[in-house]
């Protein structure tokens, strides 16, 4: 008798599967934190207009999703950075493929000072000096005399890892307070007349953005959809989705729409910018 009603049960749901035609297609996304505010408004905006889609939205850092997509625990991985070569290996070691990078969007790093900070625009030398300590007080850089608070993402970062490599050039000084997020290393700033941090512009919120130019003779830019644009401002960079294999199905539809004039305006309407 119990047999026959877990039976039922069963015939039950699949006959209200067939009679609707409605089978949930799942989508996982993990990795960059830049990344997230843009990733859960384009899964939100998409699972809206196509209910059949079920997308799950995780950060983690660049790192972290890379990892996942070589282990095979996410479909799309996010990162603010290109994957290295030592990943890719694994990822071909693994799945025989050297993985599919796609760019949808650009961001532009922004520094982050407390709004009582007067220094209105640093030099990329002047960064790399701040974050290897060989500048340590703000009247060196036109500031107050006072100490330089500085303000960082942990290593598992796409944004840490490009900062490194694209402004700071050198080790990162051992002062450095790492923070695991991009939110957080803001709220920071926001408390710290002193402080100083970078991270994605869409999250600049109570802070002031330091005008950024390439040396001391050249023009400062702020991180604006027009200096972004003409490739102007100097800590530009895209934003990639990475997938094992080339998109299918539902995953295909999705990635598709991220791309279309309709997902691009989501992008910067949240803060970031158009890949193109």
């Amino acid at each position: 008798m119990k047999n026959n009603k877990i039976f039922t049960i069963m015939l039950i749901t699949v006959l209200m599967v067939s009679a609707t035609g409605f089978s949930q297609q799942k989508i996982t996304v993990k990795g960059s934190d830049t990344m997230v505010i843009l990733a859960q408004k384009w899964a939100e905006l998409y699972m809206k207009s196509n209910p059949s889609a079920s997308i799950q939205v995780t950060g983690g850092g660049s790192g972290v999703g890379i990892t996942a997509l070589i282990n095979g625990t996410t479909d799309i991985c996010n990162s603010s950075r290109p994957m290295k070569q030592t990943e890719i290996e694994k990822l071909k070691a693994r799945y025989n493929t050297l993985g599919v990078q796609i760019p949808c969007a650009k961001d532009g790093i922004t520094i982050f000072l407390n709004e009582a900070n007067k220094v209105q625009e640093l030099t990329l030398k002047q960064l790399s000096d701040i974050y290897q300590a060989k500048v340590k007080n703000w009247k060196d850089v036109g500031g107050n005399d006072a100490p330089i608070t500085v303000y960082g993402r942990e290593n598992s970062s796409g944004t840490y890892v490009y900062f490194h490599d694209e402004v700071v050039k050198g080790d990162y000084a051992a002062t450095v307070q790492t923070l695991p997020g991009t939110a957080a290393v803001v709220n920071a700033v926001k408390k710290d007349v002193n402080g100083i941090g970078y991270g994605g512009a869409a999250y600049a919120v109570g802070v002031k953005h330091a005008k950024v130019k390439n040396d001391t003779n050249g023009p400062a830019f702020l991180p604006t959809a027009e200096s972004i644009g003409k490739g102007e401002y100097p800590i530009t960079r895209y934003l990639y989705m990475y997938l094992r294999n080339r998109p299918t199905g539902e995953n295909k539809k999705y990635i598709d729409w991220i791309l279309s004039q309709e997902g691009q305006m989501v992008a910067t309407e949240v803060g970031y910018f158009p890949y193109k």
